[in-house]
């Protein structure tokens, strides 16, 4: 069977790496250390914290699992289609219904960060923006209601 590829910018694929490497070198050793305080101690029967601590380690290590399949079918891309086209790997400026303009680039959802100015293609805005070109415009359906975008710079 063959796996699916994960495309991500270099940014994002870096950014990715770093969680990773934060997740084995730091945050697993700092639990594991706070388990084996707790074991030497002596008191695991209901002991809240030590459980709490056992549930935060079999998170990391579903995190670093993930983390660990996504980059290994990591792919590279660098800006969009190239054809005035809003796709994965796109950065386009749009406006909104209310004349605010947001600039977003397009990316897969595993490196999706609005404080860093990336949403995912299947994110509402990004699925109503693929496919689109400067001056059309699209529908965003939201949980709020649905707002209209404009596109107004597609790189």
């Amino acid at each position: 069977m063959t796996q699916r590829t994960v495309p991500l910018t270099a940014a994002g694929k870096a950014r990715l790496e770093e969680e990773l490497e934060n997740l084995k070198t730091r945050r697993i050793p700092d639990i594991d250390d706070r388990i084996q305080g707790e074991i030497q101690s002596g008191n695991l029967t209901d002991n809240p914290e030590f459980e709490d601590l056992k549930e935060q380690r079999a998170i990391v290590e579903a995190r670093i699992n993930e983390l660990e399949q996504t980059l290994s079918r990591a792919v590279i891309i660098s800006g969009g289609p190239g054809n005035g086209v809003v796709g994965l790997g796109s950065k386009v400026t749009i406006r909104t219904d209310d004349g605010e303009e947001e600039t977003w680039i397009l990316v897969h959802h595993e490196e999706a960060n609005t404080l860093e100015g990336t949403i995912s293609t299947e994110s509402p805005v990004g699925k109503a923006l693929v496919g689109k070109r400067e001056g059309e415009s699209a529908t965003v359906s939201t949980p709020g209601g649905s707002m209209m975008v404009t596109v107004l710079h597609v790189d």
